[in-house]
């Protein structure tokens, strides 16, 4: 496997009734090899990066990391009631720990989140990108804290993730949304996004994007 480039076991117990590694480190190379033969692919930490809203706020991005999962929590500690049911569809009072970790503990080949960082180190905005087998087509969710808001950061998020969907070759993305969270129907129509009822359910809407290669995610 030419992408490990070291393995620690330690500790290794062997006896009678065979071998147990009771916990072990691998390091992998920064970039996959041409040749990888990984199963699970490495994080894409080069999608770090610094963004800009239209407002002038700063804030830096990054893929979500396994050990993220206090972070997380401590993030939906400050999303607002309303804005928790329309991220996940349904009312909530708290993220559960499940929940969480079908955030953290990933295969970034087919699902990623990217978290948006306060220069003070805490999360204020989420976006979970989760693409079909195929990654030809993929969803999309956000959710902002409730004192970041109205700052343009979900659209820049958004953009950042709609890039990153790109490059990944995903031809269609997907919003779920409920049909009062008007202002999310708002931006992504503004992003060339086409939004209609879902016809199987009256409460929801889906807003739907083809990508081309001529469509670019500036910020307005």
């Amino acid at each position: 496997m030419p992408d490990i480039l070291e393995v620690d076991i330690n500790p290794l117990l062997v006896d009678a009734d065979g071998v147990v590694a009771l916990d072990a480190r691998v390091r992998i190379t920064p970039e996959p090899r041409f040749d990888s033969t990984l199963v699970i692919r490495p994080v894409p930490m080069e999608w770090s990066a610094e963004l800009a809203t239209r407002t002038g706020y700063r804030f830096h991005v990054r893929p979500v990391l396994s050990g993220d999962e206090p972070l997380l929590a401590r993030f939906f500690e400050r999303v607002a009631p309303d804005d928790l049911r329309h991220r996940f569809l349904s009312s909530i009072r708290k993220v559960s720990h499940d929940q969480l970790s079908r955030m953290t503990r990933v295969d970034y080949r087919r699902t990623i989140s990217f978290l948006g960082f306060d220069p003070d180190g805490s999360i204020i905005a989420v976006g979970m990108l989760a693409a079909d087998p195929d990654r030809t087509h993929a969803e999309v969710a956000l959710a902002t804290r409730a004192d970041r808001k109205q700052r343009g950061i979900s659209w820049s998020l958004l953009s950042h993730i709609m890039r990153y969907a790109k490059s990944e070759g995903i031809h269609v993305v997907e919003a779920i949304e409920q049909s009062d969270h008007l202002e999310a129907i708002r931006m992504e129509e503004e992003m060339g996004f086409t939004a209609a009822p879902d016809p199987n359910d009256p409460t929801l809407w889906v807003a739907r994007r083809v990508m081309t290669p001529s469509q670019d995610e500036q910020t307005p």
